[in-house]
């Protein structure tokens, strides 16, 4: 029987051989995540200001879904509920209180998105802004420069510019620290960080998941001074719905008291929104290029080919749009952010005008990698959409919150705005007023919709065990 050996011998290493292979043709994942990035801060999206070459090669190489949003947050630091949702796949308010307490039995369970991914054979590689309250190290198997969720910043970044001859904070001066603490930018550091795993990936036999996550365009928005100074400020726009002063900022959360919006002075000015705008640009700009260097060096090393690339941000802008600086409000500027997604079998400069959440991306790499969505995770996979299997966004309407200070729903037409402590709604026809300028609710041409859209918002606030009871605000509409 001695000659049975060697062909049990050979079966054996086939089988090995194999499973190697088949565990290598498993298609890499890498996520790439910006934060405080606007729907509008893309050139092939629409805006022509802005310089993002290798965000536009993305966008023309691959599908990306042009309405596509954040839920909300319960609290200021938006990107905190951002990221737990995009971590877990649990709704906004289904998510709070387990993410309030450390994410009690999420590890054991192995039920993080990057616990997933490591189980299903891949490796697992995580750099920059985290925000989560749980170790990341504790979670990815390699990890580097795990940033705060903010850069430091210095009191001068504030109620800024005043003037002309304002100099006080210039987003390249290093003494100032933010970004340049460390003596790199952070966003550079992220990039380097990111070429080093795509280095170390290459070399393994298992496929990777990447999580590479930048701090910008968040604030302090520093960047090299060539990158300011390809925006001079004769060539930037004040927004369309740009606003001295929005008319509810103090009853829905958004006054001099929200460190967002203390960036600039109240009232604002056309000057101080056309500077931030510039700032915000140009990190944009800087951003852009690390992103570059990134997918120019997985193509180099020929992983490419077999990778996924998933783009987006944890929630838009308004940078002056509305009489607003930071994200806490219900318009598209704020809540709508880029979706790109290209890779293997994804078509070309395609756009899909479906309303999804950002979070989708998600249970779209389970699906891309063929794990089964475990059933707490309530996103949903973009590729049916993508192949057209399915023709129809798998949300009716999009919900939006906000603390207990606003609520939003939107349709592919319309948008409803509630402000429960100003007794007040919004509404704007989105597909004929996408800047969300001209407020319809006291038309009463438009009660009927008004009506509709309640109960719409009714519905999701039970979907989504939303704490707030809108009744005795408004008695005559829910």
């Amino acid at each position: 029987m001695n000659w049975l050996k060697p062909i049990v011998l050979i079966f054996f290493l086939s089988f090995a051989i194999s499973c190697i292979k088949s565990q290598k043709e498993k298609p890499n994942i890498l996520f790439i995540f910006a934060d405080d990035l606007t729907y509008q801060g893309v050139h092939a999206l629409g805006n022509e200001e802005i310089i993002t070459p290798n965000l536009d090669k993305l966008v023309h190489s691959g599908v990306t879904f042009t309405h596509t949003y954040n839920m909300g947050a319960w609290h200021g630091a938006v990107c905190v509920a951002s990221r737990a949702m995009l971590n877990t796949g649990r709704y906004v308010w289904h998510i709070k209180d387990v993410a309030d307490n450390g994410y009690p039995g999420f590890k054991e369970k192995r039920m993080f998105w990057s616990q997933m991914m490591e189980h299903a054979g891949y490796d697992t590689y995580i750099t920059g802004k985290w925000h989560v309250n749980y170790p990341a190290d504790s979670i990815f198997q390699t990890v580097l420069h795990i940033r705060p969720g903010m850069p430091p910043t210095v009191k001068e970044a504030y109620n800024r510019p005043q003037s002309g001859k304002d100099s006080v904070w210039l987003p390249w001066d290093v003494k100032n620290g933010g970004y340049w603490q460390g003596d790199k930018h952070w966003s550079e550091v992220a990039g380097d960080d990111a070429i080093t795993f795509l280095d170390q990936a290459k070399n393994s036999k298992n496929p990777f998941f990447m999580y590479i996550a930048f701090n910008a365009p968040h604030d302090p928005r520093q960047s090299p001074k060539e990158y300011v100074e390809m925006y001079p400020l004769q060539n930037i726009s004040v927004p369309k719905s740009f606003m001295e002063m929005y008319p509810y900022k103090d009853s829905i959360g958004c006054g001099p008291d929200l460190r967002d919006e203390r960036l600039a002075p109240f009232p604002r000015t056309e000057y101080a929104v056309k500077v931030h705008r510039q700032e915000y640009y140009a990190i944009i700009t800087h951003l852009d290029q690390q992103i570059g260097r990134i997918i120019n060096h997985l193509k180099e090393t020929g992983q490419d080919k077999n990778t996924y690339i998933l783009f987006s941000a944890d929630h838009g802008l308004a940078v002056g749009n509305h009489g607003f600086i930071g994200k806490q409000n219900m318009y598209d500027h704020s809540m709508r952010v880029p979706c790109i997604l290209v890779g293997p079998n994804i078509p070309e400069n395609e756009k899909c005008n479906m309303q999804v959440y950002l979070q989708d991306l998600m249970a779209t790499s389970l699906d891309i990698a063929k794990i089964e969505k475990p059933e707490y995770v309530e996103f949903n996979s973009l590729l049916p959409l993508i192949t057209k299997e399915s023709k129809e966004s798998p949300y009716s309407e999009i919900y939006g919150t906000y603390m207990n200070l606003q609520r939003m729903v939107r349709t592919d037409e319309y948008k409803l705005i509630v402000y429960p402590e100003a007794h007040v709604i919004r509404l704007y026809n989105v597909k004929k007023d996408p800047f969300e300028m001209t407020d319809l609710a006291q038309n009463p041409d438009y009660t009927k919709i008004i009506k509709n859209l309640t109960r719409k918002l009714e519905a999701q606030q039970k979907t989504m065990n939303d704490p707030l009871n809108l009744t005795p605000y408004f008695p005559n509409l829910f």
